[in-house]
């Protein structure tokens, strides 16, 4: 999925301001070298490098990219599916990233092999049952419009989450799921069109398909004064390297 910055920023700034939780859970120490996996526009990693850490994005996307490096701050291009390094990090963390990268044993495989030993592997993403509503209403959209739904996004349970975990070589491990409905400042439409981009991009009538799904999601997830909360679930954990 192609991402725009400018929206993601306009839309989507409660993704970064909701990552503070898992943030305080890494409490990244001055010196420290840590790897922010799926960086976005480095909201949440400009943090990190104001606690002192010495921090690398990684994000496949430009757009976004572009816009973390315009903070000053070092970001590569990559995916984190096919991550390449070798005992470089004390930490690695990832706040709402993981969900869009399918192969989750290869994601957690580079990591640990990223990670020095002793190293902890903190962070957060979508859940088991993470907007629910919304995808059953593009799906249903999408079937009678036959056409195919945008679904790319894995949301384990915490207990699935837990066995990859365990069996990438983690150890420590603790991983829960965390319902947390979001308001959505902007509306449906705008999360619509700024997260599941593909959909409205494959929809034969972009507006008439984004139209019907919020028509559909309005009775559960719009109030009386006509503002929306979307139904997310996350998946949080840290785990840990051993050192031996």
């Amino acid at each position: 999925m192609a991402w725009n910055a400018a929206d993601y920023g306009t839309h989507a700034a409660f993704v970064p301001a909701l990552g503070a939780p898992v943030l305080a859970l890494l409490a990244p120490r001055p010196g420290e070298r840590i790897l922010d996996l799926g960086c976005g526009d480095g909201v949440l990693t400009a943090q990190l490098v104001e606690a002192g850490a010495e921090v690398l994005g990684l994000d496949p996307d430009p757009s976004m990219l572009a816009a973390a490096r315009a903070l000053g701050l070092t970001v590569h291009q990559g995916d984190g599916q096919a991550l390449a390094f070798e005992a470089e990090f004390d930490a690695v963390f990832s706040n709402a990233a993981l969900h869009w990268m399918p192969d989750h044993d290869a994601v957690l495989a580079g990591v640990f092999a990223a990670l020095k030993p002793g190293g902890r592997f903190v962070g957060e993403c979508g859940g088991h049952g993470n907007i629910a509503a919304i995808r059953t209403a593009i799906r249903a959209v999408s079937m009678a419009r036959g056409e195919a739904a945008d679904e790319e996004q894995n949301y384990p349970t915490a207990s699935a989450h837990a066995a990859r975990l365990a069996a990438a070589g983690f150890t420590d491990i603790q991983a829960e799921i965390i319902p947390r409905p979001t308001p959505l400042p902007t509306g449906m439409v705008a999360w619509l069109n700024t997260f599941r981009a593909g959909f409205v991009r494959h929809a034969a009538d972009r507006d008439a398909a984004v139209a019907d799904v919020e028509a559909l999601l309005k009775p559960a997830l719009c109030d009386a004064d006509g503002k929306w909360t979307a139904d997310y679930v996350r998946l949080r954990w840290q785990a840990r390297k051993p050192k031996d």
